[in-house]
């Protein structure tokens, strides 16, 4: 068989280490030995002997939204083969995690993680209900956490100097040391007169860094079930 599909560009590469990589912009690849933990629905295909198996509320309510009252269900992935991993052709990320460190990730976001990672769910400082929905996951510990986002994310610098401020709908995530808190950009009065649409935000400050999309969060498709 011949063509531009059968090219090394798409063609699967044997792997070269245990655990997890980016196959591509759109898939994540993990190379299973043990167990790791993926988004419940994101297998796109695998090899070898492995099993899934549904978790239970317990770990699916670590990614509750707020304003939805949703769940992000998770599965549990065992034995050794290979796995490929993906979520509506969203782009694929891996952030390393090392002891000591801490990641605040939206739920939205999660695609995969090594089982030796641990999270809790946790509100969001100082957002209340009005803040997107932000009950958020707090990753730490040592591995790997694989993410989708909608486009190219932004990695945006904050300091003590220059906090950023951020749209509830667009965050990704921030990393350990930032405080988080609601910032309004309008006056009442301007949001009774309709407004720019941009009335609060999510402010961080501190030391670190924050991921944003570049797009504002769409309705969520009803899960199949």
């Amino acid at each position: 068989m011949k063509g531009d599909l059968f090219s090394n560009e798409h063609m699967v590469q044997p792997a070269t280490a245990p655990g997890m990589a980016v196959e591509n912009a759109k898939c994540i690849r993990y190379t299973v030995n043990g167990e790791m933990l993926a988004r419940q629905g994101a297998m796109i295909a695998y090899r070898g002997n492995l099993q899934f198996e549904r978790k239970g509320q317990g770990v699916g309510g670590m990614l509750k939204r707020a304003v939805t009252g949703e769940g992000l269900p998770l599965m549990a992935v065992r034995g050794q083969g290979e796995a490929w991993f993906a979520h509506e052709a969203q782009n694929c990320f891996v952030v390393d995690i090392d002891p000591g460190d801490e990641f605040t990730v939206n739920g939205r976001n999660v695609l995969c993680f090594d089982a030796s990672l641990s999270y809790q769910i946790k509100t969001v400082k100082g957002s209340g209900i009005a803040g997107g929905g932000l009950f958020n996951s707090v990753f730490s510990g040592q591995g790997k956490l694989g993410l989708v986002c909608e486009g190219n994310p932004l990695v945006i610098p904050v300091s003590p100097q220059y906090p950023v401020y951020v749209d509830t709908d667009a965050i990704v995530g921030w990393t350990a040391h930032l405080q988080t808190s609601l910032h309004r950009s309008q006056s009442i009065g301007s949001m009774l007169r309709g407004g720019s649409g941009e009335a609060v935000q999510l402010m961080l400050q501190g030391e670190g860094f924050v991921v944003v999309r570049p797009s504002e969060e769409v309705p969520q498709k009803p899960q199949q079930h």
